[in-house]
């Protein structure tokens, strides 16, 4: 219907610029859409086209702003319709204006509030979308959004932002440094925990769709705020999310987030679908470095993995090299675990507040799950797919309950794990 739709108003727009535009090239370069979707330090904007486009990027000083040429066609609409307004709080682009200064090219100007690096690249298309150029403005001055906590550590933690400094400046030594530290850890967790929430999903990647439209990515983002806030209330407890807002965070980038804070536990928060609308309850996965524990797990895991396909990350860029190669490490096998022991506990819980998926936690190769240093467990806390259980995950009152048991079983692991008077899983 959308293809017979854009066929028929690409006709009508090549008949109306004279007969300029063969159809079946204007189909090919149509211009379906563009987004934006802004961050806390950092604005993306994505342009996505029916048909690989050709693209040019210029900076230009007086006022500083970006300007992409790309060889496409409107299909006849009123151009600046289809590009999403800047909210007057958005503190790093001014302005967007979108035109056609001739026939089969586009123009996107963006007018930057401060100097502003842009990274452009191209992605192929991948359900639901169609080719994209994607644009990642970072400003220089941008606000780290981890600075707060990393300020918040307690002062009985000798020496921690310098180590923090020296691993982000000089990571080729962090075995080095990692292992000096660790040898001055107390025995007893004396300290509060660190919490890394991880709300899957965002931005251009929507996660999992219910039959009744819900987005996985505004679930996990509801349900982590409430566990954010739950860990908030608790003295011994702080905690990190590595998104609180609609945008797309990189598999690998929420790892790396979680060890810049030196995180004591990564939870990652899900609602995914099956192949089926009767598969329902709730799961909590730890890594395998083997196989999967199931067949639906390793289904569910394959489709999370496809996450940076769909959201859209530059493969080719030096940050995103080096977190993927931490990827490739090895996950010990004290972490695994210490998954497991964390993951038994956050199990027990949820089956107090619906039915369980797997009566015992699984195993599967989700990247999310793979920093070597840190237990990680990814919940999922029901079939978006299923209608009944779609219902329930909008609901306020479960999503309440689902966070409650999360936060349960995190303080039901640690108190079993400072009864044993055991080291923290990390600093």
């Amino acid at each position: 219907m959308r293809r017979a739709w854009l066929i028929q108003a690409l006709r009508t727009a090549s008949i109306g610029f004279g007969g300029l535009i063969p159809w079946d090239v204007a189909l090919a370069t149509a211009l379906l859409a563009i987004r934006m979707w802004p961050a806390a330090d950092h604005t993306r904007l994505t342009i996505e086209t029916l048909g690989r486009a050709v693209w040019t990027s210029t900076t230009l000083k007086g006022p500083d702003r970006l300007v992409i040429d790309l060889e496409a066609n409107a299909a006849g609409e009123r151009l600046n319709e289809r590009i999403p307004r800047t909210h007057p709080d958005n503190p790093w682009i001014r302005k967007l204006l979108v035109t056609q200064p001739e026939v089969g090219k586009v123009r996107l100007a963006i007018e930057f509030q401060a100097e502003t690096r842009a990274d452009v690249f191209a992605l192929l298309p991948t359900e639901p979308y169609q080719h994209r150029l994607v644009i990642d403005l970072i400003p220089r001055d941008a606000p780290d959004p981890l600075a707060s906590l990393i300020d918040r550590r307690p002062s009985n933690e000798p020496g921690l932002d310098a180590l923090i400094r020296q691993l982000e400046t000089a990571p080729e030594r962090a075995d080095q440094i990692e292992r000096r530290h660790r040898s001055a850890r107390p025995e007893r967790l004396d300290r509060p925990i660190t919490i890394a929430i991880d709300p899957g999903h965002g931005g251009e990647d929507p996660g999992a769709i219910g039959p009744g439209g819900t987005m996985e990515k505004d679930v996990t983002l509801m349900i982590a705020q409430r566990l954010f806030e739950l860990t908030q209330a608790d003295p011994a407890l702080r905690a990190m999310l590595t998104r609180d807002g609609d945008w797309f965070v990189p598999l690998g980038a929420r790892v790396a987030k979680a060890r810049r804070v030196k995180a004591d536990l990564f939870v990652s928060i899900h609602a995914d679908a099956f192949s089926t609308s009767t598969a329902r309850g709730s799961s909590v996965f730890v890594l395998s470095e083997t196989g999967a524990s199931s067949t639906a797990a390793r289904w569910l895991a394959s489709k999370e993995n496809a996450a940076d396909r769909i959201g859209g990350v530059n493969l080719n860029s030096a940050p995103e090299r080096e977190v993927r190669q931490l990827l490739l490490d090895l996950s010990t096998t004290a972490q695994i675990n210490d998954s497991l022991r964390v993951g038994n506990s956050v199990l027990e819980e949820l089956r107090g507040v619906g039915r369980l998926h797997k009566p015992s936690v699984e195993r599967a190769g989700f990247a999310v799950l793979k920093a070597p240093d840190i237990p990680s467990i990814l919940v999922e806390t029901a079939f978006i797919s299923n209608p009944e259980e779609e219902f329930r995950l909008t609901d306020d009152a479960h999503q309440q309950a689902l966070a409650t048991a999360l936060y349960r079983g995190i303080k039901s692991w640690l108190e079993r794990h400072n009864a044993r008077g055991r080291p923290g899983p990390l600093i």
